[in-house]
């Protein structure tokens, strides 16, 4: 384990007090399956408390740029801030990939490209900052990084329903489908209940004063269901 990572850290932006748990952000499983008996430790539980770090910080930010956008349109918001795709993205940009620790297998089939493995990086990295040097710090790395994806916000203007056959179709699937499983008349309202099915399965439903409300319900459903941040 001899790489230096300085030049990361330039690229980050970031100078880490302990060297050891930037090193640990970098460590795919593969690479542990190799080197056991090293005491060897993969990024994957670092991965998994960056991934809340970061949804914090997305969320907390959302809250206070877009004070007049409903629960959906900021749920919408942070799903496609922290896909595994706009994360792996940023990862590569900030050429996180050169420096991965990698099983033989893993290098040799494209694992220093692979979305995945630059996502998990990425949000291995998050709680490295934020053990490392704290929240605030962690904050300011990920919004510094992803300055440009959150300032584009209201140029896309992505639905729900949009961003949820997007993360579907980019697992090899058939887009979702829509359903109307129910209509309730009270008084003089009609509200539809709808389900949205992926691969045979209801992954999100939705209840709405006509189809396309219920729809955007059950796709954002869909969207908290699927932990749609990810790409694994």
């Amino acid at each position: 384990m001899s790489i230096d990572l300085k030049l990361l850290e330039d690229s980050l932006s970031v100078e880490f007090t302990d060297k050891s748990i930037l090193r640990q952000a970098l460590i795919h499983s593969s690479y542990l399956n190799e080197n056991a008996k090293n005491g060897v430790i993969s990024n994957s539980r670092l991965e998994f408390l960056g991934d809340a770090v970061l949804g914090m910080i997305i969320a907390e930010e959302l809250h206070v740029l877009h004070p007049d956008w409903l629960e959906g349109q900021l749920t919408e918001a942070r799903a496609s801030l922290v896909r595994g795709d706009t994360l792996a993205s940023v990862a590569s940009d900030l050429n996180v990939g050169s420096y991965l620790y990698l099983g033989k297998g893993e290098e040799k089939s494209g694992g220093r490209e692979r979305s995945t493995n630059l996502a998990a990086a990425f949000e291995a990295i998050v709680a490295a900052i934020f053990e490392d040097q704290g929240f605030d710090h962690a904050k300011q790395f990920v919004l510094r990084s992803l300055r440009e994806e959150i300032l584009s916000l209201e140029s896309k203007k992505r639905s729900a329903k949009s961003i949820l056959q997007e993360f579907v179709q980019g697992k090899g699937l058939d887009a979702p489908t829509y359903q109307i499983t129910d209509t309730k008349n009270t008084g003089n309202v009609i509200r539809f209940n709808v389900e949205v099915i992926v691969r045979g399965k209801v992954v999100g439903t939705g209840i709405g004063l006509n189809k396309a409300a219920a729809e955007h319900k059950a796709a954002t459903d869909a969207l908290i269901n699927l932990d749609a941040r990810t790409s694994s």
